[in-house]
C-alpha cells in the first residue's frame, strides 16, 4: 500500500522559528519602560529578502512562559537570517518500565514518518464473479501486534501567565534566532485529526462468501410486462347440465270445426278398363350411403363446428367457416387435400361473441370472403382473408344500426363485388348490403322485404342475367318467398348512366 510520505524538515523549522519569534517578543516587552499611549500603526515595511532553507536545527528547550507585556511599536521587518544546521536524530533508547501517567505535558513534535516501501506491479485483474448473495458480518480479525513504544518525554514547567497589560505598539520584527537543541520528547498529546485517506491498495483475495443475509423487503411491484401470446387451449371441461326449459307458449285460439258432410251412397263398380302397354324398364333406388364415402371429422376441440359454410378456393381446396360455440369465436379451416382428409383451421375473430350464420364464397381477387353475426354488438360483419388459406384477414363491421346480421349469405355479383343477404331482427324484415369494393370495407344497404316477418334464413346467388336472386321465410304467412333483384345493387331507383 502507497503511503505518503509527509517531508517534516519544513514543519520542523516553521515551529522552531515561530518558538524562537515568541521568546525574543516577551524579552523586548519586559525591557521596555513605560507603556505610552497608543500610536497610529506603522506602515508594514517591506518583505525581507527569504534566506535559503538551511538543515533542520537542534531544538532548544522549552522556556517558561513568560506574563504577557505591552505591544511594543512594530518596526520594519529584519532580514531573515538562515536556519541553523540539523540535528543528527538519536537512536531510540530501550522501552523502560512504563510509570504513573503524569499531567499532560506539552505536545512534543512528531517524529519523521518512515519511508514508505515500493508497491509491488498489480497482476492482472481476475474475471468478476457472479455477486453472491451478501454474508453476515464476520468477528473483527484479531488486532496485530503493536509496535515498541518511544520513550515518554518529561513534561515541561507550565509558567503562570501574567496580567494582560494593554496593547502596545506593534515592535519590530525580531531576527529569527538560530535553533536551540532538541529538547526530550514530551509526553504525546491528544490524538490528531485523521489524515487524508492514503491510495488505495491492490485489493486482496476475496474472501469465502458468507451465508446468504435474510431476504430484504419486497420491492416495489414493477409496470405489467405486455400481454404473453395466448397458450394452447385446454382440454375441453364436461358439459354443463342442461338449462331448464323454457314455459312453453299458450296455444293459439282453435278454429271452430265445420259440420261433417252427410255421406253418400256408394256407387256401382266401375267396368273393368283395358290393360295399358307395359312400360319403360325402371331402376331401383339404393338408399344407403355410396361404400367410397369418406366422412371425416376435422375439429374436434370443444364445441365447435355450429353456423357452417363451405366452398371451394383458388387453390382447388375446400375451405370451410364455422362457429366456435365453446371460446363464441369465427374459425376457418383450410382443406389440405381435395377429399379433406386433413386442414389448416385458425381463429380469425374472437371479439367478443362472434362467428353465427357464418357464409363463405371466394372473391373477385382470388381470395375468401367471409359474412357473419356479431352477438356482442348485434351487427353484421365481414371478414376479407388476407391470403388462400385464410390464416389472417381484414376485419369490418358493416351493418350496425340495430339488431342486425342474423341468417347471412353472401356471393360476388356481375360486377366483381360481394353482395350480401341478411335478416334485421329488430324491424323483421330482409335486407341487402352490397359492398363497395373488393375487401368490403364499406358497403350501401337497403330493406329489400318489410311485409309481416319475413327475411329468415336467406340464401343469396347471381342469375344468369346477372342479377341477384335471393330465396328467404316468410314467417308471418309460413311461406317460401324469393326476391329478384332489379339491379345489380339491388336497390330501388338503380340506373346506370
Amino acid at each position: 500500500m502507497n503511503i505518503p510520505v509527509i517531508p517534516l524538515n519544513p514543519v520542523l523549522k516553521m515551529l522552531g522559528k515561530g518558538m524562537l519569534f515568541f521568546v525574543l517578543l516577551i524579552a523586548v516587552a519586559s525591557c521596555s519602560g513605560d507603556v505610552g499611549p497608543e500610536g497610529p500603526e506603522g506602515p508594514v515595511g517591506p518583505q525581507g529578502i527569504p534566506g535559503g532553507q538551511g538543515g533542520i536545527g537542534v531544538s532548544g528547550v522549552d522556556g517558561v512562559d513568560g506574563s504577557t507585556g505591552s505591544r511594543g511599536i512594530a518596526g520594519s521587518r529584519g532580514v531573515a537570517g538562515s536556519a541553523g544546521v540539523g540535528g543528527v536524530d538519536g537512536l531510540p533508547g530501550t522501552a523502560g518500565t512504563q510509570g504513573e501517567t503524569g499531567p499532560a505535558g506539552v505536545d512534543g513534535f512528531t517524529g519523521p514518518r518512515g519511508v514508505a516501501g515500493s508497491q509491488g506491479v498489480a497482476g492482472p485483474a481476475g474475471v468478476d464473479g457472479v455477486d453472491g448473495l451478501q454474508g453476515t458480518a464476520e468477528a473483527q480479525g484479531v488486532a496485530g501486534p503493536a509496535g515498541v513504544a518511544g520513550v515518554d518525554g518529561l513534561p515541561g514547567i507550565v509558567g503562570a501567565q501574567g496580567v494582560a497589560g494593554p496593547a502596545g505598539v506593534a515592535g519590530v520584527d525580531g531576527l529569527p534566532g538560530t535553533a536551540g537543541a532538541q529538547g526530550v520528547a514530551g509526553v504525546d498529546g491528544l490524538q490528531g485529526t485523521a489524515g487524508a485517506q492514503g491510495v488505495a491498495g491492490p485489493a486482496g483475495v476475496a474472501g469465502v462468501d458468507g451465508l446468504p443475509g435474510t431476504a430484504g423487503a419486497q420491492g416495489v411491484a414493477g409496470v405489467d410486462g405486455l400481454q404473453g401470446t395466448a397458450g394452447a387451449q385446454g382440454v375441453d371441461g364436461s358439459a354443463g347440465e342442461d338449462g331448464v326449459a323454457g314455459s312453453a307458449g299458450e296455444d293459439g285460439v282453435d278454429g271452430s270445426a265445420g259440420e261433417d258432410g252427410v255421406d253418400g251412397s256408394a256407387g256401382e263398380d266401375g267396368v273393368a278398363g283395358s290393360a295399358g302397354e307395359d312400360g319403360v324398364d325402371g331402376f331401383a333406388v339404393y338408399r344407403a350411403a355410396p361404400a367410397n364415402t369418406a366422412i371425416t371429422t376435422l375439429d374436434s376441440v370443444g364445441n365447435v363446428g355450429d353456423h357452417t359454410s363451405i366452398t371451394i378456393g383458388a387453390d382447388g381446396l375446400p375451405i370451410i367457416s364455422y362457429y366456435d360455440g365453446g371460446n363464441q369465436n369465427l374459425k376457418v379451416a383450410h382443406c389440405d387435400d381435395i377429399a379433406c382428409a386433413s386442414k389448416t383451421d385458425v381463429t380469425l375473430d374472437s371479439d367478443g361473441d362472434v362467428g353465427k350464420y357464418t357464409s363463405i364464397t371466394i372473391g373477385a381477387d382470388g381470395l375468401p370472403i367471409i359474412s357473419y353475426w356479431h352477438q356482442t354488438n348485434n351487427d353484421l360483419k365481414v371478414a376479407h382473408c388476407a391470403d388462400i388459406a385464410c390464416t389472417s384477414a381484414t376485419i369490418t363491421t358493416l351493418d350496425s344500426d340495430g339488431d342486425v346480421g342474423w341468417f347471412t349469405s353472401i356471393t360476388i355479383g356481375a360486377d366483381g363485388l360481394p353482395i350480401i343477404s341478411y335478416y334485421d331482427w329488430d324491424n323483421q324484415n330482409l335486407k341487402v348490403a352490397h359492398c363497395a369494393d373488393i375487401a368490403c370495407e364499406s358497403a350501401t344497404d337497403v330493406t329489400l322485404d318489410s311485409v309481416g316477418n319475413v327475411g329468415k334464413y336467406t340464401s343469396i346467388t347471381i342469375g344468369v342475367d346477372g342479377l341477384p336472386i335471393i330465396s328467404y321465410y316468410d314467417l308471418t304467412n309460413g311461406d317460401l318467398k324469393v326476391a329478384k333483384c332489379s339491379n345489380a345493387l339491388c336497390a330501388p331507383y338503380f340506373r346506370r348512366r
